[in-house]
């Protein structure tokens, strides 16, 4: 059987889940009914963002806990303009984001800028004027 390619969730692993359940509800995430003080699920158009303990992930997965730091992987938020990726970033980061690049003009012809959550899981804020998203806000890829 083929695994069918979609993505129905991604789970951070955090330090602390209060905390950084916290961040993301400033930032405007509905947390879910089905979220605990171990684990919470916010709801997203199409998928959801999961926080679990990061030793508690680790161990779940079977792999060492080992050392925060670039992970090799960011989430990306895609918007309509490069205002609206401005006003995304300057938001995250008066809800607590660290700036980790300022929104400019990338060198394949789009703009965005990273910004880090409290356990610096990398979100990138772009604005891709060759994939534009649909009017559900989902990005249609050529």
């Amino acid at each position: 059987m083929a695994l069918e390619p979609r993505l129905t969730m991604v789970t951070l692993g955090v330090a602390d889940v209060a905390a950084s359940t916290a961040f993301y509800e400033k930032l405007g995430f509905e947390r879910s009914s089905a979220s605990n003080d171990d684990v919470t699920f916010f709801k997203m158009k199409g998928t959801a963002l999961g926080l679990f303990g990061r030793s508690s992930l680790a161990r779940d997965a079977g792999v060492e806990d080992s050392a925060p730091g670039f992970s090799g992987v960011a989430i990306a938020h895609n918007l309509d303009s490069e205002a609206a990726v401005d006003a995304a970033f300057d938001h995250a980061v008066s809800c607590g984001a660290s700036p980790v690049k300022k929104p400019e003009k990338v060198f394949w012809g789009g703009y965005s800028g990273y910004f880090a959550d409290p356990d610096g899981h990398l979100w990138e804020l772009a604005f891709n004027p060759l994939m534009h998203n649909d009017d559900d806000g989902f990005m249609q890829l050529p």
